[in-house]
């Protein structure tokens, strides 16, 4: 009996080796490969066009804003633009990535990435990185109408909710100093 439990003893420690050991492509992306993988997709160009594009549509949205303020100085607008101009310049693009790498290494296996790298570096696929700027900011362009539209309802509720909580009483701090 005693051998018995020896010699399961032996096989297990002979077998578990091979239960611990792990399929390369199923360990995690490593930091190289996440890199690798957003140089080859474009990710930090394309995070520009998409922050150009924002910066564009937050103009449309001052303008809007702008046009509804009879009283306001000539100049708002313009210095309106300067300061959402001035606050975008200093996008933390490489932060933000630096950041999402952790988050691509958690979804992503080693052979996933090296999957996804293999499909990036294929000619259609390189043609399509190309004109991905392009299209990008394209389409951006396209869906400026929708997202204006969004935008003013998002206004037009807001300025609603404010008017009803100054029905209720509710006055903003601005309100009250002018009641004095």
């Amino acid at each position: 009996m005693r051998r018995t439990v020896l010699a399961l003893v032996a096989c297990l420690l002979l077998i578990s080796p091979s239960f611990a050991q792990q399929n390369p492509a199923d360990a995690p992306a490593s930091r190289e490969q996440i890199e690798e993988y957003m140089n080859l997709v474009r990710i930090h160009e394309l995070m520009k066009i998409r922050v150009a594009a924002s910066t564009d549509q937050l103009h449309q949205l001052i303008h809007g804003m702008v046009e509804k303020q009879p009283d306001a100085p000539q100049d708002l607008e313009a210095r309106m633009d300067n300061m959402a101009d001035d606050i975008l310049k200093d996008y933390p693009i490489d932060e933000m990535l630096d950041a999402m790498i952790p988050v691509y290494q958690k979804h992503l296996t080693k052979g996933d990435v090296d999957s996804l790298i293999g499909f990036y570096s294929s000619p259609t696929r390189q043609k399509i990185l190309k004109e991905l700027p392009a299209i990008t900011k394209e389409a951006t362009e396209a869906t400026t109408g929708a997202m204006q539209k969004l935008m003013a309802r998002i206004m037009e509720r807001i300025q609603e909710e404010l008017d009803r909580m100054a029905k209720e009483g509710n006055t903003s701090p601005a309100k009250k100093t002018q009641q004095n």
